[in-house]
């Protein structure tokens, strides 16, 4: 079995934030975005024993960049689909001018930091394709696990691209704006593409993205 090291995936998924510009969206150098994350090294090194190395659909940990540090308008253009196929993430027409702001943590989600922190245990639950999102929901809260946030399915798709899957994309349950509509990511157009759903219609291609747990620095 290849041996995993979750110091230098941390240092991976810093540098691929550096990459595709995430410090810039910060206003920040890339050494002071490196800076800015390094506390949260400890935090996974810390659970490090008994980590599995990550496969397209399931995850040992990713550092989320909270909104306040990049704006999901302009976060999700830089994402792409894994392999060859670079196209900027788009945003779905159907959201309106100032929804995105609307949509926040569920109020069973609590996140550990405003600007960055780590998520552990990550799943894109592909199990729960075709699935009622609010059955997916359910069935997600019964495990003692929590849905993903749009920040956090924006984090997921970044440092896993292959993640994004066709047929095997997936709903981000953790971010509501008090109606119904459940936030997604898909692809279209060969790029990823951030939409809705409906809490209450199936899809045969969307799952239900899910993970153990959150947190920030030890310090």
């Amino acid at each position: 079995m290849t041996q995993f090291d979750a110091g230098t995936e941390f240092d991976r998924q810093v540098r691929t934030l550096i990459e595709k510009g995430f410090g810039e969206l910060a206003g920040l150098s890339a050494d002071a975005y490196a800076d800015l994350l390094a506390p949260l090294r400890a935090t996974v090194t810390d659970r490090a024993a008994g980590m599995e190395a990550p496969t397209e659909g399931r995850v040992p940990f990713v550092l989320v960049i909270t909104r306040e540090l990049a704006p999901i308008e302009r976060a999700v253009p830089l994402l792409t689909l894994g392999g060859r196929k670079r196209k900027p993430g788009i945003i779905d027409r159907h959201y309106a001018e100032g929804d995105l702001v609307r949509f926040v943590p569920a109020k069973e989600v609590e996140l550990p930091d405003a600007r960055a922190y780590v998520l552990f245990d990550v799943d894109r639950g592909e199990e729960f394709c075709g699935a009622i999102p609010n059955d997916a929901m359910a069935t997600i809260a019964g495990r003692g696990r929590t849905p993903l946030t749009m920040e956090e399915g924006i984090a997921l798709v970044t440092q896993y691209p292959a993640a994004l899957a066709k047929n095997k994309c997936f709903s981000l349950g953790g971010s509501r704006c008090g109606d119904r509509r459940v936030p997604a990511i898909w692809i279209s157009e060969n790029a990823p593409k951030l939409g809705w759903c409906w809490a209450g219609n199936p899809h045969t291609w969307l799952g239900m993205a899910s993970a153990a747990d959150r947190a920030g620095s030890l310090g």
